[in-house]
């Protein structure tokens, strides 16, 4: 099945440039110029990920971030930020929103494009069938069910911070370094920095909880889900 992508910028050259050669790559793009309509498009038929620019007119792309992330209906879809915006706090405050990957521009569209395949093969790809479920400390992660339980209580993560929780907790009190986890979490094909890595874990221990503290920092080296 084609796979739906909403394109939102405020350029309209961007918008059809993005549109192109999503298209020349088999996806089906909706484009809108404004944060409201991106909200109203992406509730009103969910698209399976969302190419979203910074600087929008009326609500910004953080804003149109939070109102996906913070709706049970839309949280789940993927988010790639697509902006002129470059300067790191940026880029680690559209991660902690949720994004799973910030495009500077100027940028290559054949690049943009992979970013969306690949982020999309992440979502579709399932957990081996034969990884059973995983009760630790007052965790319960349900693989099949991309679900966890934290002291009873659903815990809604992203994709990344999923995996990122489940490769960790499958092997309590092994150490793994930034780069272990940047390819078993992100994919070897996908640039991930030591810092974005660190974004996501503090994400993760906030939406955690108390259960956050599982998740040690190893000083110089990675982390480990605590034994």
């Amino acid at each position: 099945m084609t796979k739906h992508i909403l394109v939102v910028d405020d350029e309209e050259d961007i918008l059809n440039l993005v549109k192109y050669n999503l298209a020349k790559d088999g996806f089906r793009a909706t484009c809108v110029s404004t944060g409201e309509e991106a909200i109203r498009a992406a509730k009103a038929k969910l698209p399976d990920l969302v190419v979203l620019d910074l600087m929008l007119p009326g609500a910004d792309g953080f804003t149109v971030a939070r109102a996906l992330k913070g709706d049970v209906k839309t949280a789940h879809i993927p988010i790639i930020f697509l902006s002129a915006r470059g300067e790191e706090a940026d880029v680690v405050a559209g991660l902690e929103l949720g994004a799973e990957d910030y495009v500077t521009k100027p940028f290559s569209p054949r690049v943009l494009v992979a970013k969306v395949r690949t982020v999309l093969r992440r979502n579709v790809e399932s957990l081996p069938a034969e990884e059973a479920l995983i009760r630790i400390h007052d965790l319960t992660i349900t693989p099949g069910r991309h679900e966890v339980l934290a002291r009873g209580k659903p815990v809604e993560l992203t994709n990344t911070e999923f995996r990122l929780l489940h490769f960790l907790a499958r092997r309590p009190g092994w150490v793994f370094t930034r780069n272990q986890i940047i390819n078993a979490v992100r994919g070897e094909d996908c640039p991930v920095t030591d810092r974005s890595v660190d974004v996501h874990v503090v994400g993760l221990r906030k939406k955690l909880g108390e259960c956050g503290k599982y998740i040690e920092t190893i000083r110089g080296v990675g982390y480990r889900f605590e034994e």
